[in-house]
């Protein structure tokens, strides 16, 4: 017997730039938005009956009509009024989800100071939320960021580890560690202050980022997780992933000169590929 397993259906990459604007002052906001819904849709999939069926298009329209009513000024507290508007307003939902990856605009500076109407890109990273909504159970939050790239150029070595006949690596107790970081964590309830808690979060794995003596990006990946939760009792679990972004020493010898660490190659392919989850213990 051939059955239909576990599914969702939802809109992807719904564009939304969101301006405020007050007396003398603008702020911009940008959120690539993915919303879905899952429930009891056998009858569409199997039979082509679309009776219980939200159309995708719909739902992107859903975004746009409730990003130009709400007053949610960060990406997890819009997040939950997409889940929450979708769970209240179709009775045939189980469990409403969005996630967000959001890019951040600040306001450029000029000769005479802060222009309130202008905007730059601010980096490379993007801030990120998931939000589910099951009609049986809690809201739940996940916030984060994805592209954080990050680099130091001391506290890092690499020794000690297993060898065979086909390893060629060297040890290093002096080495460059950078990394295109990414990182989750799940709030404790919905009844938070998001912004306090993702520049408190963020400065954490910064810090240990940059002061912990790393014998590996493991050891390293520990450490901030551990931070962070140490740092935010508001979340239950960390989650990162720390792709080891290799920066080769050139052989300058063959020049006739030295090279104390001065010089390097930086690769981005093969690269070393570390994620853990990083909790509390009940």
């Amino acid at each position: 017997m051939i059955t239909l397993g576990e599914n969702q259906y939802g809109k992807s990459r719904v564009r939304v730039m969101k301006v405020e604007r007050s007396d003398g002052r603008h702020e911009v906001f940008e959120w690539n938005v993915e919303v879905w819904l899952k429930g009891d849709f056998t009858r569409c999939f199997e039979d082509g009956d679309n009776s219980r069926i939200l159309p995708t298009d719909t739902m992107k329209n859903t975004v746009y009509s409730l990003a130009r009513s709400s007053r949610a000024s960060t990406i997890e507290e819009f997040a939950t009024e997409l889940v929450t508007y979708f769970l209240m307003n179709q009775s045939q939902v189980e469990e409403a989800g969005a996630s967000i990856r959001s890019t951040r605009w600040k306001h450029i500076f000029t000769d005479t100071g802060e222009h309130s109407m202008a905007f730059i890109q601010d980096g490379s990273v993007i801030e990120t939320v998931t939000v589910t909504y099951p009609r049986t159970g809690p809201v739940s939050v996940t916030s984060g960021f994805t592209g954080m790239a990050i680099l130091k150029t001391v506290k890092s070595s690499f020794a000690g580890y297993l060898k065979d006949k086909l390893t060629t690596l060297k040890e290093t107790h002096d080495r460059l560690l950078g990394t295109l970081a990414s990182a989750a964590w799940v709030y404790v309830g919905t009844d938070q202050d998001f912004v306090a808690a993702r520049v408190r979060i963020t400065n954490t794995l910064l810090d240990a980022f940059a002061e912990h003596d790393s014998m590996s990006v493991q050891q390293t990946l520990f450490a901030m997780g551990k931070a962070a939760l140490e740092a935010a009792p508001e979340i239950s679990e960390i989650r990162l992933q720390m792709p080891n972004k290799h920066c080769n020493l050139v052989d300058l010898s063959a020049f006739g000169q030295d090279n104390p660490n001065h010089i390097f190659v930086p690769t981005d392919e093969p690269h070393g590929s570390i994620e853990a989850c990083v909790r509390r213990e009940n």
